[in-house]
């Protein structure tokens, strides 16, 4: 600042100078303590500063030098500024030579922007319940294919075919099961209550010489509830296989964050994963992969094929920065209260159409029966109503996580980003829906 008043002395008068720098510095301070801290900040950011950190960083790459002769096969050369508005500027993308968190001498700014996000994520997930980690990697892939790469660093250090995978009727887990060339060996479920849970002792009976990981469960849709997975994490520990978790929209449970902790300390996690754009509102196409195993993240990094995309990661920055610690902790709140809304909104729904509230724990779903209604009309109606999300299952259908679960369903979800006028308004349709039905 001082060079910049100098720059500028006998453009204006020397007060007048003096006073515009003190507000260019304000404006600029947090993106200094951004640098210094390398932590997510207390208080979010506004959208100019965001864009002012991208625009800096993303300045010192080399497709910005204007003096620059660029011969290369890939020189960061963009048909439109439009294209380049769309990753804010960082358009030599993250990685190099197929290691995601390798150094580009081309793109310095990306670089750093690169690592800098990671750190952030890694300082997020261990405030916000889970602080016995040591690493985090922000990846441009969703959750399932975020798992797929793991899978296939496990399959390079382990020998064997088969992961135990506790049945969550999800196909996103299989795929990248059998994506990176392993076999998925899943074990059934059990109803407790109205709940649908996997006993550990049933998924440690299947443990043979050719199992290499567990994939386990902490967020799903109803009936499924949480795997447990602190037991599994000690039976992980015990053979000496690797434990990977799906975390998929579970950073917004304190409780979930917590369970996570605890299955770290009490046995063994090598890695857990959630969505970015589940937990902190991005455009869907990012995970972030963690873990208290410093080097198995490494060997993730190294295992992915290619550059990527800086579009994902700068996406999560800009939402974390422009949330901020106290604005997240705020959302988790609200979360909780719609949540509480919704839960209260349905019971005096279903009583009065014959249903009921099945218990089942889940940190965002509320589920009640259909008995008295066809679930395809429930859908059909909640659709035409405008209501967007809900899940009217049969019993026979794929999706309960178990044969013949014996109540037809509809679920509705609270989750984090969720507005309470979005709970009240579902509450009313869904009446209204029912009323269309049995008219």
């Amino acid at each position: 600042m001082k060079e910049l008043k100098e720059y500028l002395r006998g453009l204006a008068p020397e007060s007048f100078i003096k006073r515009g720098i003190i507000g260019l510095k304000a404006s600029l301070d947090p993106i200094k303590r951004l640098f210094e801290q390398r932590r997510v900040p207390q208080q979010g950011w506004n959208e100019e500063q965001v864009r002012t950190l991208f625009k800096l960083l993303s300045a010192l790459d080399t497709d910005k030098d204007p003096g620059a002769a660029r011969v290369g096969e890939r020189e960061a050369r963009i048909i439109s500024p439009l294209l380049s508005e769309f990753v804010a500027g960082f358009c030599h993308g993250i990685g190099r030579s197929g290691v995601l968190f390798a150094d580009q001498p081309k793109a310095p700014g990306g670089s750093i922007m690169y690592r800098l996000t990671n750190r952030l994520a890694l300082d997020a997930l261990k405030r916000l319940g889970v602080p016995n980690i040591k690493t985090a990697l922000v990846l441009p892939l969703a959750t399932g294919m975020s798992i797929a790469l793991i899978l296939a660093t496990i399959r390079q250090q382990k020998k064997g075919k088969k992961v135990i995978y506790p049945r969550a009727d999800h196909k996103s887990p299989l795929k990248a099961i059998y994506l990176s060339g392993l076999e998925a060996d899943i074990v059934q479920g059990e109803i407790v209550g109205d709940a649908v849970r996997v006993p550990p002792s049933r998924i440690e009976e299947r443990i043979t010489d050719d199992t290499v990981a567990i994939l386990s469960t902490t967020t799903f849709f109803p009936p499924r509830e949480s795997d447990d997975i602190k037991e599994i994490a000690k039976i992980c520990k015990k053979h000496d296989i690797f434990h990977v978790i799906n975390n998929a929209y579970g950073v917004q449970s304190e409780k979930t964050m917590k369970n996570i902790r605890s299955a770290i300390d009490a046995g063994r996690v090598d890695a857990f994963v959630q969505s970015t754009d589940k937990n902190f509102l991005t455009p869907v196409g990012g995970a972030i992969i963690a873990s208290p195993d410093q080097q198995f993240i490494g060997d993730v990094n190294q295992t992915h094929a290619g550059r990527a995309s800086a579009a994902p990661i700068i996406q999560f920055l800009a939402s974390i920065l422009l949330m901020g610690l106290d604005g997240y902790q705020k959302m988790r709140q609200e979360q909780l209260e719609n949540k509480k809304i919704l839960k209260e909104g349905l019971i005096p729904i279903a009583e009065r159409w014959g249903e009921r509230l099945l218990a089942i724990e889940n940190p965002v779903s509320c589920t009640m029966t259909l008995t008295n209604f066809d679930p395809n009309k429930v859908g059909g109606a909640l659709y035409n109503l405008r209501v967007t999300g809900p899940r009217a299952v049969l019993p026979s259908e794929w999706g309960s996580s178990i044969d013949g679960y014996p109540h037809p369903y509809l679920v509705l979800n609270a989750a984090i980003g969720s507005r309470k006028q979005d709970v009240e308004a579902v509450l009313v349709k869904l009446e209204k829906a029912f009323s269309q039905i049995n008219y």
